[in-house]
């Protein structure tokens, strides 16, 4: 509830800057929607040490053109995916990273749900010409060879699927890595963040214009 409400007040602050001083939303050259769970929310860290945060403070220190949105929410699955995905269609993203499976997962709920649940916000984002990159996740050996082999080629496959870019695993050098994780050894702390970030950012900055590092 208090995520929600920040993201209102946050919504209403920026219509009232854009209606004072007749900017138009449009005129923003990409505007990058993240939607994930706690791992991308950034559980345990504040705000502003997420890697979400991080790589809007490198974009605006080069001047970019960027505009970043986190529709994270701590526990989220993909069930959740769509209704978020309506919500934030009022500021136009040009790009979806779809940063949702670990939750399901962890749950051990069906392959085949999660996959319906991603392919549709996959396919709702494409058919509004928003760009998307669906990143991957990984689930712990102890989820057993069949489940956790299928899990990861979920991923690829939507990916391949609908020709969308692919980041493998969103955890890749941080995952099971104490020095990078809180103490509950799952999610990342900042010294994650910032490895995150520098992962995400490698795949993000082509689709951006973006060559330098």
């Amino acid at each position: 509830m208090k995520f929600f409400l920040k993201l209102i007040i946050s919504f209403l602050f920026f219509y009232s800057l854009t209606a004072f001083s007749g900017t138009d939303i449009s005129q923003d050259q990409y505007r990058i929607l993240f939607l994930g769970d706690s791992l991308t929310e950034g559980y345990g860290i504040d705000e502003d040490k997420t890697y979400v945060s991080l790589l809007e403070k490198k974009w605006e220190s080069e001047g970019r053109n960027i505009q970043v949105f986190n529709g994270s929410v701590s526990g989220s699955t993909t069930s959740s995916a769509m209704s978020r995905l309506r919500w934030f269609e009022r500021v136009s993203p040009t790009h979806l990273v779809l940063a949702l499976g670990a939750n399901d997962g962890l749950r051990g709920l069906s392959v085949q749900s999660t996959q319906k649940n991603l392919e549709e916000a996959i396919e709702w984002a494409l058919s509004r010409d928003i760009t998307v990159v669906l990143a991957g996740m990984l689930m712990p050996p102890n989820y057993g060879r069949e489940y956790t082999e299928e899990f990861e080629k979920m991923f690829s496959n939507l990916a391949k699927k609908h020709a969308v870019y692919f980041i493998p695993f969103l955890l890749e050098g941080v995952a099971a890595e104490e020095k990078y994780n809180l103490p509950d050894g799952i999610h990342p702390n900042e010294k994650g963040h910032e490895l995150m970030k520098k992962n995400v950012q490698k795949f993000l900055n082509p689709l951006l214009g973006i060559t330098t590092e």
